[in-house]
């Protein structure tokens, strides 16, 4: 073989492909293609959502150490707040029963005293839950409806309230629901008592700021910002020491015998959902007894002690026979 044809190159140290930079010109062409193809014809989609169920094992396996984790730190800080709201619990109930011992003394005592004094025993009021369905569809009003009615013996002017307090009164019935009104609306009124000074007054619904107005109470009178106001017991319709508002601002002028005290309302009036809804306290109480046949008992002892003029009893008697 002559040695002019025999390869004198040394051979490369690594077998190399195509260079760099055709590499690089390949490989940005067809990222540009892939997003041109994602983004105009979606064709990468599929393509997307078969690579997420291939590695969807994959990344729950890499999660499965981190979700253990946050389960053992959640598990620690549960069994450090169910100690700490055990402890809690105990030391509420110790209070609670000691508080109690006083209510029970106090109610005995009470009793003693009604008895004593031959006072009527307290008027226990029926109630009946009730779940709130939707807003009145007028604007102008504060108004919910509630999803009893008439067929669950609810009756117009029945007080609304739940666990904080007086909500509102049933305005009108129909047989499966009913329509209350709110004391915030504007013909909305409540007869109060300040819990402090023991002074009576009239409640009225405020749309304009939110609450109630106090009215028509005297500018010296004694009423305090932060004062609680319950019902009076005394309108027919509430029960007597349900708490009503409290006191936010009040405003004394000169030109006016009267002061301005805007109220809060203590129940939450805004998205409200159950309520309890009371018999109104006219049909607890005891009827008044007819005076009807006390009168005609009066009447007839005074007929009997002086005669009707013109009857038997009143006849003038007969004249002595003449000689």
């Amino acid at each position: 073989m002559p040695l002019g044809t025999l390869d004198r190159t040394p051979p490369p140290f690594f077998r190399q492909g195509p260079s760099a930079t055709t590499r690089l010109l390949f490989f940005a062409s067809l990222a540009v293609f892939l997003m041109a193809a994602d983004t105009r014809l979606g064709m990468v989609q599929p393509l997307r959502a078969a690579l997420s169920v291939v590695l969807n094992p994959v990344e729950r396996a890499l999660l499965a150490p981190i979700a253990g984790l946050a389960a053992a730190n959640d598990y620690l800080a549960g069994i450090n707040a169910a100690r700490t709201a055990v402890r809690q619990a105990n030391e509420q109930q110790a209070e609670q029963a000691q508080r109690l011992l006083q209510v029970e003394a106090l109610r005995h005592e009470n009793e003693r005293l009604r008895a004593l004094l031959e006072l009527r025993p307290q008027v226990t009021t029926p109630a009946a839950p009730a779940e709130v369905l939707y807003d009145a569809p007028d604007p102008y009003t504060r108004k919910v409806i509630i999803d009893r009615g008439g067929r669950a013996s609810v009756l117009p002017g029945s007080p609304v309230i739940d666990e904080r307090g007086v909500l509102g009164q049933v305005t009108r019935v129909y047989p499966l629901t009913a329509e209350v009104t709110l004391l915030t609306d504007r013909d909305a009124a409540i007869a109060v008592l300040n819990t402090r000074t023991r002074q009576r007054g009239v409640a009225y619904g405020d749309p304009a700021s939110g609450g109630l107005e106090l009215r028509f109470t005297a500018a010296n009178a004694d009423v305090q910002q932060g004062d609680l106001l319950a019902t009076t017991g005394l309108d027919g319709v509430f029960p007597d020491g349900l708490p009503v508002a409290k006191v936010v601002q009040v405003s004394r002028r000169a030109d006016s015998a009267f002061a301005k005290i805007t109220l809060a309302p203590l129940a939450p009036l805004d998205g409200i959902r159950h309520v309890l809804v009371l018999s109104p306290l006219s049909e607890v109480l005891p009827q008044r007894p007819d005076p009807t046949p006390a009168r005609n008992e009066r009447a007839l002892s005074r007929g009997a002690a002086a005669p009707v003029p013109g009857s038997a009893s009143a006849a003038p008697a007969a004249p002595p026979p003449k000689p």
